[in-house]
């Protein structure tokens, strides 16, 4: 560990001399129009938790400026020996936090303000994975009250850190074992046995992006639970889409439109978007599969940000298509694509595919964001919501179609070469749900649960999509446990996403290719 400063106003707890002093500070993105939207947010929940940290005796100071490379990170965080506060109101890198962290010992606390407008709980998730894959300990805290200090829970919780460096949370709700059927055991045995006569291949187009270090496993990790990755450096993309036929291209807008995709071209704030945009979204499409089949590649990961944003057009619309059965040049299955390349989603999302598919069922799995959440009706809905990465089989629950799928143009101030999103309202039903990561010892863990997607007044449904991000497609889920127990406990910002009951299949097969499993559920699982 670096040595720890002394410090003075000491209050002793465990090992360690607590000093008075709480550093607080500012995790931003790397692109400079997200900061400066989030300022004002930053600004305001900065004075709430000053007031609050005053209120239980402490000293706070900001570390200025929002940290938007790794190596701010290491040259103001890194001499810091003072309990570290990350302040999380917006999308941030977690390098941005972990390369100054990591190392160190001091007590590390992340907090955000409970808010959809921008995706800091999103970032919050991501960074607390990406420290426990590291080996970093950390707390979060979270609130959604105007004034911090009148959230008694919170303040609770505050103080519990202030005091020991570190918050307990409830775990009654993460398990290590659920009874599995005789079928459910089988089914998994047989893509077991598939996996082992020919293992997964994963195209990956870069490595993981926007700093999601909980997400890039390598092949060590991989080669022990059946998997191999290609890596094909997305320059690729740039050179060979010029050399994608333009018949082929027509063919595949052809296709789309007759099968039923709603394209918002020109619209307000999309005056740039047009048919040629997803026209020029397609040849990209075209371009991987090209690779996909160049490599005899099982599943792709698709990085897209941030390097091509000024050469290429978004790649979320190819993604969603991915992710659809129904798409140009495709076999009637779908093509398991994660989104920035996160392998901790990938894997799991091709498991579930081949369980789906093992048992009779359309092989599709989305991608989502654990972007924001709320109770309707008594019970806790999650807004899952990502960029584009969720097939149409969530709008329609038709494999032949592409109706319920609406293309906006991916918002400017992210995306400067416009494109359109593949999103729309998902339907509702039973849920499975996963997530692999890495532990502090190294190993993968597979979280699982049952859940299910609910249907909301159109009333509340509009304010909760436009509270967060329209252009990006939508899904309320009750994940099968509390709020409290992800805030706390869940290792992501993704999650993987699949209609109908594969939880004790993905319970067999995870343990039998030699994960640890955790089990989120409200009840003893069954």
């Amino acid at each position: 560990m670096i040595p720890r400063v002394s410090g003075s106003e000491a209050i002793g707890f465990g090992g360690w001399a607590m000093m008075k002093k709480v550093a607080i500070f500012w995790p931003g993105d790397y692109r400079a129009k997200p900061n400066a939207w989030a300022l004002p947010t930053s600004g305001r929940a900065t004075e709430q938790l000053t007031s609050a940290l005053k209120k239980l005796g402490r000293t706070p100071y900001l570390v200025e400026g929002y940290l938007t490379k790794p190596d701010e990170s290491i040259r103001k965080l890194g001499p810091i020996d003072d309990p570290m506060i990350g302040l999380y109101v917006h999308w941030a890198y977690a390098p941005h936090t972990v390369d100054g962290t990591v190392g160190k010992d001091n007590p590390l606390l992340l907090a955000s303000n409970f808010s959809g407008q921008w995706p800091g709980l999103v970032a919050l998730l991501n960074t607390g994975a990406s420290l426990e894959s590291v080996g970093r300990a950390s707390s979060r805290i979270w609130t959604d009250g105007e004034d911090w200090t009148a959230d008694s829970t919170f303040m609770e919780r505050l103080d519990e850190w202030c005091t020991t460096g570190k918050i307990a949370y409830g775990t009654g709700e993460l398990h290590s074992a659920a009874p599995v059927s005789v079928d459910a055991v089988a089914t998994a045995q047989g893509v077991l046995d598939e996996i082992r006569r020919k293992r997964i291949l994963a195209l990956m187009l870069g490595d993981t992006s926007m700093g999601m270090i909980n997400g890039y496993f390598g092949p060590r990790l991989l080669y022990k639970i059946g998997f191999s990755e290609h890596k094909v450096d997305q320059a690729w993309l740039v050179e060979r889409v010029r050399a994608i036929d333009q018949n082929r291209v027509d063919d595949a807008f052809q296709f789309v439109v007759d099968r039923g995709v709603t394209f918002h071209w020109g619209e307000a704030d999309a005056e740039d978007f047009s048919a040629e945009s997803t026209r020029e979204q397609l040849r990209s499409y075209l371009t991987v599969l090209d690779l996909v089949d160049e490599f005899q590649a099982d599943c792709v990961g698709w990085q897209y940000q941030l390097g091509l944003l000024k050469l290429l057009p978004p790649s979320d619309f190819g993604e969603g298509l991915l992710n659809s059965h129904a798409r140009p040049e495709g076999n009637g299955h779908s093509l398991i694509t994660s989104t920035e390349a996160d392998q901790g989603n990938l894997v799991p999302m091709e498991l579930m595919k081949r369980l789906l598919e093992a048992k009779g069922l359309p092989g599709a799995v989305m991608f989502h964001d654990v972007r924001w959440g709320a109770k309707h009706d008594g019970r806790w809905l999650w807004v899952l919501l990502n960029s584009g990465s969720c097939g149409a089989y969530a709008f329609n629950h038709d494999v032949t179609s592409l109706k319920g799928t609406h293309s906006y143009r991916q918002p400017s101030g992210y995306f400067p070469v416009p494109g359109g999103t593949f999103a729309g309202e998902s339907l509702p039903g039973k849920l499975t749900w996963a997530r692999s990561w890495i532990d502090r010892e190294g190993d993968l863990v597979m979280d699982l649960g049952r859940g299910e997607s609910v249907t909301l007044p159109e009333s509340v449904r509009d304010s909760w999509w436009n509270g967060t991000t329209r252009q990006w497609p939508f899904m309320a889920a009750d994940l099968g446990c509390s709020m409290e127990t992800i805030m706390a406990h869940y290792m992501s910002n993704h999650i993987a996403i699949a209609y109908g009951d594969i939880y004790g299949e993905m319970v067999a097969l995870s343990r039998s290719l030699g994960f640890k499993v955790r089990l989120l559920a409200s009840g003893l699982p069954t």
